[in-house]
């Protein structure tokens, strides 16, 4: 999500113990929820010989509850921030969209999905995103890199444990060392995380 009217997302995540941690982390940095716990369905299209991902872009569509947004990222500038374009579009029918994806040789490629709560300081000057996903729990700040810095160093973190890499990335890393886990980033139906 691209901040301060900009096509340009700058963003950081940082890996957590749990949701409660995040959550303390949060409050005692005089973050506030800003939009409440919602679930998140993600499709990552591409063509069939995955020409998006080797050039590092993404075409994403995202439905949120009755809310469906097409994002495009650009490739992403090498740095301890992840920084690169993204522009933002909501649909109105994910099915119809999906449908005209098809027509030009763009497919579902990775789905993942994620419950996130967003917080804000009154201050502002970025957002921070609590992300509950099948891999784990994670921070996410987005903002100008000096608010990122700042943020995570009043969150307890330093720059080494700052985390560029897509969700997408990670839980192609988590495959690595759990074979058998789906295909997908997805929660099992016995697993999706109760509201918390």
């Amino acid at each position: 999500m691209s901040t301060g009217g900009s096509n340009r997302e700058t963003e950081i995540k940082l890996r957590l113990g749990g949701a409660a941690e995040g959550r303390r982390l949060l409050k005692q940095a005089g973050f506030r929820v800003a939009r409440r716990r919602v679930f998140e369905d993600n499709t990552l299209f591409d063509t069939q010989d995955r020409k998006l991902r080797r050039a590092g872009l993404v075409l994403r569509v995202r439905q949120c509850g009755r809310r469906v947004v097409l994002t495009f990222k650009g490739r992403a500038q090498p740095g301890r921030h992840k920084s690169r374009e993204e522009l933002e579009l909501e649909i109105s029918e994910a099915a119809t969209f999906t449908r005209i994806l098809s027509r030009l040789d763009l497919k579902p490629a990775f789905r993942y999905q994620k419950y996130r709560t967003e917080y804000a300081q009154r201050s502002g000057g970025g957002l921070a995103t609590l992300d509950q996903t099948p891999i784990g729990d994670f921070l996410e700040l987005e903002g100008a890199p000096e608010w990122i810095d700042r943020t995570a160093a009043e969150l307890g973190f330093a720059p080494a444990d700052y985390i560029t890499d897509s969700y997408a990335s990670l839980y192609w890393q988590h495959r690595e060392n759990h074979p058998r886990s789906p295909e997908d980033m997805v929660f099992a139906q016995s697993l999706q995380i109760p509201n918390q």
